[in-house]
């Protein structure tokens, strides 16, 4: 049994937040990736949610375990070990603080990219550090494939062409994707203090395409109605959860949501996630597609990934991104 070493929290004041009354578990939209109506029930998801459950995905359960149990190597080592592979620059290893704007979470990361170095945990790990290299590549590779065949069916259900128009970002070779694994130590002194939840990680939407999100069985993920009602998602370390992200919203000018969601720490059990971020190369304009327009006025100003990259990594992890993006309609 792996130990996780338990980080200090006295020196960070940390959000809390009201539990929600009830697990959502009932409604959550349930995709099965092998049933020929995957491609409406998807588009009915992206419509209504921003948020889905995906079974029958096709990514081998054993490169699910192997990064899972990489990860928790990784994040039992002592935080003086650990921080040697930080602090992220931007890739690397980061506790607590999210990004450079303030935001703190109860949160241990690695945020990776394809080019990324796995030599920085040469002096870090027990082991060949390519060991680690290679179980995220396996599994990354696994879940892009998912992912790209999830846009394809989406762009099928939207009845536009080509069929690939979503998916071939993410298959760029210059695709600006990310990877991400988050470990969440448990917090039995700071759990529902005066009734409120820990913030493991605050309210945000993604700014990429989509993000696809897999945890072990500790719950913890919530999202936002569109009624502002946080609703707990239950845990199912054997299914996907997939993400509408901010870029996917614009180009199918609103019709897709891109959902709010955050975790809340756990009281008694750790959580480790990992979640394959899916963006555009640097240089693509995002904006709606003129095939989904049909007569419709454009609700965003034509960006590029690198433009709302920028200044999505300026804002507060509860800042409303797309705000600046909007097209104001005239009086």
């Amino acid at each position: 049994m792996v130990v996780v070493a338990k980080p200090a929290i006295e020196q960070f004041s940390f959000k809390t937040c009201r539990p929600p009354a009830t697990f959502f578990s009932g409604n959550i939209p349930l995709v099965d990736l092998s049933k020929p109506d995957a491609k409406h029930l998807l588009v009915e998801a992206c419509q209504d949610f921003g948020f889905f459950k995906l079974v029958n995905h096709g990514v081998p359960t054993e490169f699910i375990s192997k990064l899972e149990s990489e990860a928790l190597k990784f994040f039992s080592l002592p935080l003086s070990d650990k921080e040697k592979a930080g602090p992220p620059n931007p890739f690397g290893y980061g506790n607590k603080y999210i990004g450079t704007s303030g935001d703190v979470g109860w949160v241990e990361y690695l945020l990776l990219n394809p080019q990324f170095n796995y030599q920085i945990f040469a002096s870090v790990i027990k082991e060949d550090p390519e060991t680690l290299r290679c179980a995220v590549s396996d599994y990354v590779s696994a879940v892009k494939r998912m992912a790209c065949e999830v846009l394809e069916l989406l762009a099928e259900g939207l009845k536009i062409q080509p069929r690939n128009v979503f998916s071939k970002l993410l298959m760029d070779e210059q695709s600006d994707s990310l990877f991400r694994l988050n470990h969440y130590p448990p917090c039995p002194d700071h759990q529902e203090k005066d009734g409120q939840n820990l913030i493991g990680f605050g309210e945000h939407t993604d700014p990429q395409i989509i993000s696809v999100l897999r945890s072990n069985n500790t719950s913890g993920l919530q999202i936002s109605l569109g009624d502002g009602n946080w609703i707990s998602v239950p845990p199912d370390q054997s299914s996907f959860f997939i993400n509408v992200g901010d870029s996917l919203q614009v180009m199918t000018n609103g019709k897709f949501k891109s959902v709010r969601h955050r975790v809340v720490a756990n009281s008694i059990k750790s959580r480790v996630s990992m979640i394959y971020f899916g963006g555009p190369p640097l240089s693509e304009k995002i904006g709606p597609l003129p095939s989904l327009m049909q007569g419709e006025d454009s609700l965003y100003k034509e960006f590029t990934w690198f433009e709302y990259k920028n200044s999505a990594y300026k804002s507060r992890l509860a800042d409303n991104r797309l705000v600046l993006f909007e097209k104001i309609a005239a009086s």
